[in-house]
């Protein structure tokens, strides 16, 4: 009997929990798992009235190896979701690897104090997982995850050499907030604040927000999009410069108001991760921040409009330079119509449950620490189609330069 342990109860957790349950013959045993356990049961809650389904529900504090390690002895799963904190992937991995069982996540790890998104942390592992014969499976989102896999898939069928790779990320959906983020605002408040950086033959940085290109994303029609650091450039570099990459970026919108509020709040200190002192106590305003905004898990009623994600990517196959864009479009009303999240958290909480299934299948295998461009596209591009991410190929001729 396959069986999982998810941990985390968010926006991106409420849909693992979903996803996995509408595939029984492969997710049989089904625990989530959170500080709060009170959103598990709101969550298993919904899951039995729209499924008929039960999954059980457990504390846990992923910050605590020991705590993390003994709730996987009692659950006995076979592969380990980890859609908590990016600060907690090296607990949790530590924890897997004491109990035996494999492990996956959506987000790489970044350390509390300071914003800085790379692999190294858990690419360290790769020998321990390797000798003790476990995977770890890293990314397993949409931006990182989705793209890792599109990047594999044009790599395999649609190029013979891929020069250059710049992805996509609008999201045109309005939740009737005046300043929200879709994610925990901690994280993404931390990632959209730092330096930018892309890679042209080495890594170069830019200031954050400092360069932008109109594109017509397909849907969607034409918006402003920013060149930003994220973290999937850091593994498709290592693996797909040797292979003739020339350059990659990533590119992501933003709303006028939601950077005239992001602008204020860097100006008046709010988005600070370093502790301060107020009336005797040390805060971080960041953390303080997070306490004030809506709960990304909050957005989903009432939010309309569209996500268009993908990746431009442009090479030679055969004689011809080839410029292709692989993407998704993702309806937020239609993902809360199926399963009370918003199509943020949608789309990383479906390749995650993809993710888990190849491994629960054995269609992606291995001994060590692996990210997603590592492994056969074709399975999961399949399933993309089948639970919700329906993806597309479109030839462009022209796109960003």
């Amino acid at each position: 009997m396959p069986r999982v342990l998810i941990i985390g109860a968010g926006g991106v957790g409420n849909v693992v929990a979903h996803k996995c349950a509408q595939v029984p013959e492969v997710f049989e045993k089904i625990t989530l798992a959170s500080r709060t356990v009170a959103k598990c049961e709101a969550i298993a809650q919904r899951i039995e009235e729209k499924l008929g389904r039960e999954i059980a529900v457990a504390a846990v504090d992923a910050d605590d190896r020991a705590q993390t390690a003994a709730l996987i002895r009692k659950t006995d799963p076979n592969l380990v979701l980890n859609v908590a904190l990016p600060y907690q992937d090296l607990s949790i991995m530590d924890a897997c690897l004491e109990t035996g069982v494999d492990y996956l996540d959506t987000a790489n790890y970044e350390p509390p104090h300071v914003a800085k998104f790379e692999y190294h942390w858990q690419w360290a592992y790769q020998e321990r997982y390797r000798k003790a014969g476990l995977t770890a499976l890293l990314g397993s989102g949409f931006d990182p995850g989705v793209t890792n896999v599109f990047c594999a898939y044009a790599a395999k069928h649609l190029f013979d050499e891929i020069h250059t790779v710049d992805i996509v990320d609008c999201n045109a959906g309005d939740h009737g907030h005046p300043f929200a983020t879709n994610f925990n605002p901690e994280i993404n408040i931390r990632e959209v604040t730092q330096r930018g950086k892309y890679w042209e033959g080495q890594w170069r940085e830019i200031d954050a927000m400092s360069v932008s290109r109109d594109f017509d994303f397909p849907g969607v029609g034409s918006k402003k999009m920013y060149l930003l650091y994220h973290e999937e450039l850091e593994s498709l570099v290592k693996h797909f410069a040797p292979k003739g990459l020339k350059r990659i970026r990533f590119w992501m919108t933003f709303g006028q108001e939601y950077l005239t509020h992001l602008r204020v709040l860097q100006n008046v200190g709010m988005t600070r991760i370093d502790p301060v002192e107020f009336q005797g106590r040390s805060i971080v305003p960041i953390q303080f921040l997070k306490a004030l905004l809506p709960d990304p898990g909050s957005l989903g009623k009432g939010y309309h409009g569209k996500t268009s994600i993908g990746c431009l990517i442009e090479g030679t196959k055969g004689k011809k330079k080839v410029r292709k864009l692989i993407y998704n479009i993702c309806d937020h009303a239609e993902c809360y119509a199926e399963t009370g999240a918003q199509a943020v958290s949608y789309t990383t909480g479906v390749p995650a449950m993809i993710g888990a299934k190849m491994l629960l299948e054995e269609r992606w295998r291995g001994p060590g620490v692996f990210n997603m461009e590592q492994f056969d596209p074709d399975p999961f591009m399949a399933d993309l189609n089948r639970y919700g991410l329906p993806w597309q190929i479109e030839d462009r001729d022209r796109g960003i330069e």
